[in-house]
């Protein structure tokens, strides 16, 4: 696998890059497991993530939502620092991409301000969660 350079990202997101592309290098199956996600939470933990495709589209869940729920079940609290999420495309390139729309939803509403890593063109860039939903609706817990 031809992996994603960390460019300009701290040693700390770095880290959560090579997470994501060790774990999806090791349970990547074409139409099944596409993406890994790891992400961070302000206590230094790493949670990590993998996308589950099911039978109909609606069934599938992302792997950012599974990471989400990984802080939660190992007892850390829901307030995320950094994510990457990253797929593998043809010619087995690693590349970082941007959570869909569902999970920029779930994101923003638990940790409005995450750093959320996502390919610029040729270069890596970070943005605050809530700047990836403009206009957004904010729910009072």
């Amino acid at each position: 696998m031809i992996r994603v350079s960390a460019g300009d990202m701290s040693p700390q997101d770095t880290e959560l890059l090579e997470k994501a592309q060790d774990l999806l290098e090791k349970v990547w199956v074409h139409g099944r497991h596409e993406v890994a996600t790891a992400l961070r939470t302000q206590d230094g933990k790493i949670h990590t993530g993998v996308h589950v495709e099911g039978s109909c589209r609606r069934s599938s869940i992302c792997a950012e939502g599974i990471a989400i729920g990984t802080v939660l079940s190992n007892g850390s609290a829901l307030d995320i620092e950094a994510v990457v999420s990253v797929q593998i495309k043809p010619a087995d390139h690693f590349r970082v991409i941007a959570p869909c729309g569902v999970c920029r939803e779930l994101i923003s509403d638990y940790s409005p301000h995450a750093r959320v890593w996502v390919t610029a063109g040729e270069t890596l860039e970070t943005y605050q969660a809530l700047d990836l939903l403009p206009e957004k609706s904010r729910r009072v817990w």
